[in-house]
């Protein structure tokens, strides 16, 4: 089995990465940073491919496919994000993300879909966020790439489904992360995140019960959804009631 990572040189990549080695994959790691992926090429296990390629290019997302074949599973991965007010934030950064959020994704959830469709196997692994579900004052930009993500995969699964394809699509939206992703962005978010390793550990259980959305993501969606009750002044028993719930349905997921 081989799995093509994109991001795949820190945070939720990476560790993916290291858990799909010790579960047998062979690993094509992609990412701009050539020395951090030699990094994460020395903790994996079986066979591994790096290539150094910034995929905000269009012409790389084309030659990574034609370098790259017979993938078994796809994980686009790869992005980032910027804070700030929608007409101060710097445009040509925003083009940069959309092109690395939405376009490379777009192009090789495309082009590798059609040879998993003749094949009639295979797996595409979409990292959204739950940034994709609301609107971001403040980070408009990300949350909107994020959106397209859903709603692409979403539309894509419903295909597949129709065509009674044994191909699988999946998308994973956590809240936030422990990872670089913020230092990117320049945003600290006032909850704590979840670890990278955690996540990576649980996308990678869903994906192989092929669960389609990974949306509620512990302590971090609970901590969102309930400083939110607060807000509308819903009283404390109450979001007592409501976390115990969301906590007894992530312990089912798990």
């Amino acid at each position: 089995m081989k799995a093509l990572i994109t991001g795949a040189s820190s945070g939720i990549g990476r560790d993916m990465a290291k858990i799909l080695s010790k579960k047998g994959y062979d690993l094509v790691l992609v990412a701009r940073d050539e020395e951090k992926l030699q990094e994460v090429k020395k903790e994996i296990e079986t066979n591994s491919q790096i290539i150094s390629m910034d995929l905000s290019v269009e012409k790389n997302c084309k030659k990574l496919y034609e370098q790259v074949k017979d993938v078994d599973l796809l994980i686009n991965n790869a992005g980032f994000g910027t804070c700030g007010d929608f007409t101060k934030t710097n445009l040509d950064k925003e083009i940069n993300m959309i092109n690395t959020n939405i376009t490379a994704y777009h192009i090789l959830t495309k082009l590798y879909l059609k040879d998993m469709k003749q094949k009639d196997k295979g797996q595409i692994l979409n990292v959204a966020s739950i940034a994709g579900f609301m609107p971001g004052p403040l980070m408009a930009t990300y949350y909107a790439t994020k959106a397209y993500v859903v709603r692409l995969s979403e539309a894509i699964r419903e295909e597949l489904k129709k065509e009674k394809s044994n191909v699988k699509i999946s998308i994973l939206c956590p809240g936030p992360v422990d990872t670089n992703f913020n230092n990117v962005a320049d945003v600290e978010f006032s909850i704590k995140g979840l670890s990278s390793k955690y996540v990576a550990k649980y996308a990678v259980k869903k994906l192989e019960k092929n669960k389609f959305l990974n949306k509620f993501f512990g302590g971090a969606f609970n901590n969102l959804f309930v400083n939110y009750l607060e807000n509308e002044n819903v009283s404390e028993s109450e979001i007592y009631q409501l976390r115990k719930i969301l906590d007894e349905k992530i312990k089912k997921e798990d």
